[in-house]
């Protein structure tokens, strides 16, 4: 199987995100509204979850197809038990390069030095506000920004990498995007501002609520001057800035106003073994079956390869054109990560 496996429109596959978990503590208003995930909510059972020896049979097909970055994400990844051991387990896998982590940090602080011994190399920290009032409001009512921030320090102190990730909702916290940038400016960590998104089918998406990539940054730059730069490689999500003499950076992910769907090179395995090739998808194809129905390995790589092949989804791109009556449910962001 080659190296250069690449899709309908020319794009390779690089980057698997592997959600363990459809479970999370927050209940943030972009992606798990309080009022529809209750406690009641139908979350998958153990059984129906990929074991972490799936994960890594997966990810060692997914590598020999071209696969070098794996991203682990949930629902809360931290939520799941003993995510060290499947950490270790993809960490022997080549020619995986990368392993990183999305959470919301508010696990972070006991976890990240046994992460960090078991083989990953980056966390990606969910946080929209510094502002304890804001983030109840918007995450959760259980936790507070502290916790978030010693997170945050607890991985750095382990020698994790930290990005921070800010989705930005205006008349919610776009007062913060300078405030936001002078905080972590200095930190050695780097901030990745996100326009807000139409992700899924209950956030109460509305246009009139995005802060374009063009407004973020002019307002950061009328502050503390930043200047565009390359990106680290191709299919980079965030848009690159930084302040002028400096080494320091942040980033832009602009989904709405000006999508990267020609050089996505993303591949999405839900909790439950469901293979999206989009963010905004609205349906997957079913791995899990084939693993526990005894397909080989050659059997699930070559299924994969022809969903990749037939692979065309540009939604951010055709966003714009569609009409109401052309639009379908995608699947909801906490079930396949983002």
């Amino acid at each position: 199987m080659g190296k250069d496996l690449t899709d309908a429109l020319g794009r390779p596959l690089r980057d698997l995100r592997i959600s363990v978990t459809d479970r999370c503590n927050f209940r943030c208003r972009y992606c798990m509204p309080e009022e529809i995930y209750s406690r009641n909510y139908p979350f998958l059972q153990p059984d129906q979850l990929l074991s972490f020896d799936e994960i890594a049979r997966l990810t060692r097909i997914f590598s020999s197809m071209g696969v070098k970055k794996i991203r682990i994400t949930g629902g809360e990844p931290l939520l799941r038990k003993d995510l060290p051991e499947l950490i270790r387990l993809l960490t022997s896998i080549r020619p995986v390069q990368d392993i990183s982590l999305t959470t919301n940090g508010v696990l972070l602080k006991k976890q990240a030095a046994f992460l960090k011994e078991a083989g990953l190399n980056r966390i990606n920290v969910s946080l929209d506000t510094l502002k304890d009032e804001t983030f109840t409001r918007l995450n959760s009512r259980n936790h507070r920004v502290k916790q978030v921030l010693e997170g945050i320090d607890a991985a750095a102190e382990a020698g994790l990498r930290v990005k921070i990730n800010m989705v930005v909702i205006k008349g919610i916290n776009d007062d913060e995007i300078v405030s936001f940038a002078r905080y972590f400016r200095g930190s050695g960590h780097i901030v990745r501002f996100i326009e807000y998104m139409d992700v899924g089918n209950s956030n109460g998406w509305n246009l009139k609520q995005v802060v374009s990539k063009e407004e973020i940054v002019r307002r950061i730059h009328a502050e503390m001057p930043v200047e565009e730069i390359e990106p680290n490689y191709f299919g980079e999500v965030a848009s690159r800035y930084r302040y002028q003499g400096s080494d320091e950076e942040f980033g832009v992910i602009s989904s709405i106003t000006a999508p990267f769907c020609s050089s996505c090179t993303r591949a999405r395995l839900s909790s439950d073994g469901q293979l999206y090739t989009c963010l905004f998808a609205s349906k997957g194809h079913n791995l899990l079956g084939l693993l526990r129905s005894g397909a080989s390995d050659p059997e699930i790589g070559q299924f994969i390869k022809d969903v990749w092949q037939h692979r065309n989804d540009r939604y951010s791109e055709e966003r714009s054109f569609q009409t109401r009556q052309q639009k379908s449910d995608k699947i909801e962001m906490f079930y396949i990560g983002g």
